[in-house]
């Protein structure tokens, strides 16, 4: 009989810890970043050694507050988020920054510029800042964002701020992911706050205009202009009304004021517990969204897609003739 088999009286070997687990956890940089790309990757051998990680840091998770911030065009993300940032590391908290990147539907490459843009608080020792591609996959994104904040939470930041690209339907993928949503925009951008997205609207729990000491009196209307528009819109939760406030992120103002909003908002147990249940009951069914497609994708035919899709731009085809076609029986 095997030595083994006596000393561990017959039972099977425990599965090795993950190399980046317990740094991780201590709260080391490196092992943070390092841990981010590995889910990052597309290859099929590193998304199973994400998820194994994933699986032993996740008791070390989940106590975080998460903040999506978006916002109208020239309204000063970055600023803000770092205005913010120090204003809350100043306070004793760990801020982590997950800043999601626009990717080139040409060459698939990104920016990434989030850091030069944010100096005082990448050079912070209690600040994370991550810029991460998009890749042009809403739903990619979406993944790896979410698997990003539990890395962050388990390595010990309390507060998990959300760059988005910008105000679009990936805004919309942010909220669902996080606990506050909040919407930024500018004193004088009446044009712009109309071509808003009634979905944007309806989910931002906090909303703020930003760069109020350029005009004051267009800051006040647009905070008038906003709160009543608000109001017009269904509550999204029962319990909270959106706040609209005013900040200048470049001054320093504001940002306590915002911040006592997202503590309201996360001062009830119950509304927070219904967000995260939210959260992620989203995030399982988009993965399983993504494994369905997946899956999908791997029984087709490669030359009977290509023959579809041509009698599809030809029109002799609709396009849903042509994913009925392509679809497997029913009870296959």
């Amino acid at each position: 009989m095997p030595a083994e088999s006596n000393r561990a009286g017959g039972a099977e070997a425990q599965p090795e810890v993950h190399p980046l687990a317990a740094p991780l956890v201590a709260g080391h940089r490196r092992a943070l970043a390092r841990a981010i790309t590995l889910a990052e990757s597309s290859r099929p051998d590193h998304q199973q050694e994400a998820q194994r990680l994933l699986a032993e840091v996740l008791p070390h998770a989940g106590r975080s507050v998460r903040i999506g911030l978006t916002g109208v065009p020239g309204v000063g993300k970055s600023t803000f988020i770092e205005a913010l940032g120090l204003h809350l590391t100043g306070a004793g908290h760990k801020v982590a920054v997950l800043a999601v990147d626009p990717s080139s539907q040409r060459t698939g490459g990104s920016i990434m510029g989030d850091k030069t843009r944010m100096p005082g608080l990448t050079a912070d020792p209690n600040a994370f800042i991550r810029p991460s591609p998009s890749g042009g996959a809403l739903g990619g994104v979406a993944r790896r964002t979410r698997e990003a904040i539990t890395l962050c939470e388990a390595a010990g930041h309390d507060v998990i701020l959300i760059e988005t690209v910008g105000v679009g339907q990936s805004e919309t993928q942010v909220a669902a992911m996080t606990d506050v949503f909040v919407l930024l925009t500018l004193p004088n951008a009446g044009d712009e706050l109309q071509g808003l997205k009634r979905g944007i609207m309806e989910r931002a729990d906090v909303c703020v205009v930003n760069k109020a000491d350029t005009d004051p009196a267009a800051t006040n209307r647009a905070q008038s202009e906003l709160a009543a528009a608000l109001h017009l819109l269904t509550p999204r939760l029962a319990d909270w009304q959106p706040r609209v406030l005013q900040s200048s992120a470049l001054r320093g103002r504001g940002l306590e004021e915002v911040w006592a909003a997202v503590q309201d908002f996360m001062s009830s147990p119950e509304r927070v517990e219904r967000k995260r249940r939210a959260q992620t009951g989203t995030w399982f069914d988009d993965l399983l969204r993504e494994a369905a497609w997946e899956r999908l994708s791997a029984g087709i035919d490669v030359a009977e897609l290509r023959r579809t899709r041509s009698q599809v731009l030809a029109g002799t085809l609709t396009p849903v003739q042509g994913v009925l076609n392509l679809m497997p029986p029913t009870g296959a």
